[in-house]
């Protein structure tokens, strides 16, 4: 598409153009009834179907799709020592900011009024499959994000799933898993992997949740699975934002774009800039370096047809191109990065700085890679581990005076909507602990006033450790 540069006096200038999001949109339904048919077969079919896709899509048909721990054995020998050493570093970055978020995750218990305890437990999911895409790309360092972070949440169950890679199991990959902890190990890909992950086979116990980066067909399985298992994201092609002014210089820029771009050739890949002399030496610069990297074929079609290089005129109008955007990555180069990391709201993550970039976060700095893309940063982070955490709460009452109390409020606010069921769950309670005599099928009549109720109560607040630490519990009086 060639460029434009016209604006007008409320808009960015436009120095290149990507696909325009009705094209977009056209090439996603492509695969919906494709998926679609894949799901409906493992259903209906269990393993004879897995088995039929895998031998279709990956020529992949062993005597048993889970690895033995020989099997195991078998590929790891084939990964070398450095390759070894390199990914438990990886792991070491990943599984320790994991385990400072977990520990971030309190388990709380607190009065909040003499009688009335409530609380909330953070409990792991019980079963995850974590797909790890490496069919084009072999990517091991999805094993990290997916599985070893998992299991820093508890999860007892964890199957991962990667297709084969020329002919066999992906050693590193393999690697990757075990050491994650990977309870099973699959070597199955594609939406046959999701899908028998999801619902199950003779052969394949069902996960709760499935969780992972993927192709257009991995994701459009996952958005077809939520509700019967729960997801990470909803995904797509991978995204990245380049917010940068002169303090850089095109050949770090446009390496950093086409380092994204080579995923696939549809992964946007955009520079929102105020320099217009930066904006067209890296245009150039993207010429340049796609004549000479060895994935230039991906990157050009992405380049061409996802491309953008956006010009503005302030800090505010590169903000407000960025948010959106809400790109699943962005990279911020600037005078000031700390602004952009105050005042952006809608991303996946930041990488602030030219010291940093995408890659180290895709591959090994502690960091989540799995990411929300299209725009889902404006409601969403990424994968971590929280994300497999689920939060239940809980409550008791321990006095009759308690639940009196509440029982009178309770009575009158479920009559206000016409629940009288409802209202006598509380008058049975207010006639057996309050002693009171309360018409059946009426509200409580009221005896306690809001001034009545204590507040400021001191609480007990357990930590996800098992300690615990006196906090203060404050209602706000009417």
């Amino acid at each position: 598409m060639p460029p434009t540069d016209e604006t007008d006096d409320e808009m960015a200038t436009i120095l290149k153009a990507g696909k325009p999001e009705a094209e977009r949109r056209d090439d996603d339904s492509k695969v919906r009834g494709v998926v679609e048919g894949i799901l409906a077969d493992i259903e209906k079919r269990g393993d004879a179907a897995v088995r039929e896709l895998s031998a279709k899509f990956d020529g992949w048909e062993p005597e048993s799709f889970l690895m033995s721990e020989q099997d195991i054995e078998r590929a790891m020998s084939g990964v070398s020592a450095r390759e070894l050493a390199d990914i438990r570093f990886a792991q070491e970055q990943v599984r320790n900011f994991a385990q400072h978020q977990r520990d971030s995750m309190r388990d709380i218990e607190v009065e909040t009024m003499p009688g009335v305890v409530l609380g909330h437990r953070h409990i792991p999911v019980q079963s995850v499959g974590c797909y790890v895409p490496g069919g084009k790309y072999p990517m091991v360092a999805s094993a990290h994000m997916s599985v070893l972070t998992a299991k820093v949440a508890g999860v007892p169950r964890v199957v991962a799933a990667a297709p084969p890679f020329r002919g066999s199991a992906h050693p590193a990959i393999v690697a990757a898993m075990h050491l994650g902890g990977a309870d099973e190990i699959l070597v199955l890909g594609g939406t046959q992997a999701v899908g028998a992950m999801a619902i199950g086979t003779e052969s394949v116990r069902a996960v709760d949740m499935l969780v992972g980066p993927g192709n257009a067909f991995v994701a459009e399985a996952k958005r077809q699975l939520f509700g019967r298992v729960g997801i990470d994201l909803f995904a797509g092609p991978t995204e990245t934002c380049v917010i940068a002014d002169d303090t850089v210089d095109a050949e770090m820029v446009a390496t950093d774009l086409l380092g994204q771009a080579e995923h696939g050739v549809n992964s946007p890949a955009v520079l929102i800039t105020d320099s217009e002399t930066l904006a067209r030496e890296t245009l150039r610069e993207i010429e340049r370096l796609l004549e000479i990297l060895p994935t230039a074929e991906a990157a050009r079609r992405s380049w061409e047809d996802y491309g953008e290089v956006i010009l503005c005129d302030s800090l505010e109008e590169m903000l407000a191109e960025s948010e959106k955007l809400a790109s699943e990555h962005v990279q911020v180069m600037t005078r000031d990065d700390d602004w952009f990391l105050d005042n952006m709201t809608a991303y996946g993550a930041l990488f602030l700085g030219p010291r940093t970039n995408v890659a180290y976060g895709d591959k090994v700095i502690g960091t989540n890679h799995t990411l929300p893309t299209r725009k889902a940063g404006r409601y969403t982070g990424g994968l971590w581990v929280g994300k497999f955490l689920k939060t239940h709460s809980y409550q008791r009452v321990t006095s009759d005076e308690a639940s009196t109390l509440v029982g009178e409020y309770c009575s009158r606010l479920c009559m206000l909507e016409g629940f009288v069921g409802h209202a006598e769950q509380a008058n049975v309670r207010v006639r057996r602990y309050g002693g009171r005599n309360v018409p059946y099928g009426e509200g409580a009549e009221a005896v306690a006033s809001a001034d009545d109720v204590p507040v400021g109560e001191t609480a007990t607040v357990a930590a996800a450790d098992g300690t615990a630490s006196d906090g203060v519990v404050s209602r706000d009086r009417p």
